[in-house]
């Protein structure tokens, strides 16, 4: 299974984003759920993710780690924050949503817990934790990360 995760990193990662991205665009266009103010940031996160990791996953391009690594933590602390808006009182009043559908509104609340942010957090974590894995190589004293020199110029 590693050797599996290892070699297909990136097209895992890619479909994880797919997935978010198709996910976010169905409750949004089908189930007809207006995304709020931090919806939207979350969204310019995870969209682009789409296109880049799927051309490096094309390409073979283990280098675009570095590259989406910013987008990944910037989106996945945004979802952070708007599950924590959603779920812990008081939190919503630090700064509210003045426009549109308020931010602590929840659309979907799957056993008291998920909901649409805390999917986009695991797929942001998802997404990293792909990339990661699969960016480090094994050597006698464990885990060490992949020196670019060893990537193809393509």
């Amino acid at each position: 299974m590693r050797s599996f995760i290892r070699a297909n990193f990136l097209y895992l990662a890619w479909v994880v984003s797919l997935v978010a991205t198709g996910g976010s665009l169905f409750m949004s266009e089908v189930l007809n759920y207006a995304p709020c103010k931090l919806c939207w940031l979350q969204r310019i996160f995870m969209y682009p993710l789409v296109l880049l990791l799927g051309r490096a996953a094309i390409r073979g391009d283990r280098r675009i780690v570095g590259y989406v690594a910013p987008l990944i933590a910037i989106g996945g602390f945004i979802s952070l924050y708007h599950y924590g808006e959603q779920k812990v009182p008081g939190m919503a009043s630090i700064l509210p949503c003045t426009v549109g559908v308020p931010c602590n509104e929840d659309y979907l609340d799957w056993f008291g817990v998920i909901t649409i942010p805390l999917l986009a957090l695991i797929a942001f974590i998802l997404i990293g934790l792909l990339l990661w894995f699969g960016s480090r190589k094994r050597d006698q004293d464990g885990w060490t990360d992949v020196d670019d020199s060893e990537f193809d110029e393509r």
